[in-house]
């Protein structure tokens, strides 16, 4: 049965594919978007959605999520997952496959797919692991899973192996699907916590050097170049692998590289304030290098923001920093802390803020973009750009909790998610702030 039909009515909509700017009303039924127009009269049968004072975008795609089901569900779930990709203003996500099992056959690509399709409107790409089990050692049927659904393969969590690359690569080629790559040269990280340097030493932890993720990416590249195919390197944090990247693509190389959300925000210095909060991998850089990764999102040498989302529950935040797991949440608070850091203060236009969270990112892996165009699948999102509010982790509908960004005043709250038709999330109204 077809979603009811909506009028979104009194927005600012901004759709940078096709360079409009400017209040309009849209028009939704049977899923999609019917009519644009500068002021649409509403008609029975129709639910009308008063958006005045806000501003509507196409929906934003995130790349790089870990939804943890199956058999992580204690961190998060699909369906609790997808819940907070609609709070944050995404109408689409890909999943990683480092699940429990592993996703590496055609079966629980399909299982993702099924279950995702029963959770909700948004919709999950599962992505597949890139070997089996994702040891790192013999490649997957790339071509079984990619009919089966999966929109690339990845060993996320673990880099691929420099045997088993290659293959990869080649088998992807084949098939049609980019490899996404989790660099990181583990003879140099291994055992590491956060950034080396003097923040560690005072920590009394161990320190994992800049060059076990600029390392890993030179010999990613220099495996490309050799085997072909398509290498989109996740999660960039310094500004030697920027700098490998521009390389690469000036080359002719088919690269494309995402950056997640907390490496623009923050630096290494956030480890002492919010501790385990602040540990992810890889580690938060100097500031250096975070304005290396905010040039290199402006200029598209990185293609796309991804919040590589990682609930973990409190207790294994809690072990301490040498012990805690690696990985912050941030389906619900990527926008508005893009928003406040970059865009307000005239670091990044919004437009590309907009393009980089959303076609950039589908474009990256080959996906469909989200476009408000009469025909188009209705995939909208709406956002306040004017009133602050403070982070509460306890209000996520995630189940992860582990944020640094708890207790930060922001603008750019999500406020209506559509996807596919369906209004996914309203947030018109909120819990007193």
């Amino acid at each position: 049965m077809s979603p009811p039909a909506l009028l979104l009515r009194g927005a600012r909509l901004l759709d940078p594919t096709l360079s409009h700017d400017g209040r309009a009303d849209v028009l939704v039924r049977d899923g999609r978007i019917d009519r644009v127009e500068g002021s649409i009269e509403p008609r029975a049968g129709v639910h009308v959605i008063d958006l005045s004072g806000f501003l509507l975008t196409p929906g934003l795609i995130d790349i790089h999520v870990h939804l943890r089901e199956p058999g992580q569900e204690a961190k998060e779930t699909i369906a609790t997952g997808t819940r907070a990709a609609a709070a944050g203003g995404f109408v689409a996500v890909c999943a990683m496959p480092n699940t429990d099992p592993v996703i590496d056959t055609p079966e629980m690509v399909r299982l993702v797919i099924e279950r995702a399709a029963a959770a909700g409107p948004v919709r999950v790409h599962p992505i597949a692991a890139a070997t089996v089990g994702s040891r790192g050692e013999r490649p997957t049927h790339v071509d079984a899973l990619a009919g089966a659904g999966a929109v690339a393969v990845s060993d996320d969590g673990r880099p691929i192996s420099d045997e088993a690359l290659g293959p990869v690569l080649e088998r992807a080629r084949a098939a049609g699907i980019p490899v996404a790559n989790h660099c990181e040269a583990l003879d140099l990280s291994a055992g590491g916590a956060i950034l080396s340097g003097g923040l560690a030493k005072r920590l009394g932890v161990s320190g994992i050097p800049r060059e076990a993720e600029s390392d890993a990416v030179a010999r990613d590249l220099a495996i490309l170049a050799r085997t072909g195919g398509r290498l989109h390197v996740c999660h960039v944090s310094t500004a030697r692998s920027v700098e490998l990247i521009r390389e690469g693509k000036a080359a002719g190389l088919a690269v494309t590289a995402e950056v997640a959300p907390h490496h623009l925000a923050l630096t290494v210095d956030e480890v002492e304030r919010s501790g385990a909060l602040a540990k992810m991998n890889p580690p938060l850089a100097g500031s250096e290098d975070r304005e290396a990764l905010r040039a290199a999102l402006a200029d598209g040498t990185l293609d796309c923001v991804a919040t590589d989302h990682a609930p973990h529950t409190e207790a294994e935040k809690a072990r301490g920093l040498g012990q805690a797991p690696f990985g912050v949440v941030g389906l619900e608070t990527a926008f508005a802390v893009l928003y406040s850091t970059l865009v307000e203060r005239g670091v990044l236009p919004l437009t590309t803020l907009v393009r980089r969270l959303g076609a950039d990112a589908a474009r990256a892996l080959g996906l469909e973009a989200p476009v408000v165009r009469v025909g188009a699948r209705a995939d909208l999102a709406a956002f306040d750009l004017e009133t602050e509010w403070t982070v509460d982790p306890a209000r996520f509908r995630s189940l992860g909790r582990n944020t640094p960004f708890a207790g930060w005043r922001l603008r750019g709250r999500p406020v209506m998610t559509v996807a596919g038709g369906t209004v996914a999330y309203d947030g018109r109204a909120p819990e007193e702030r």
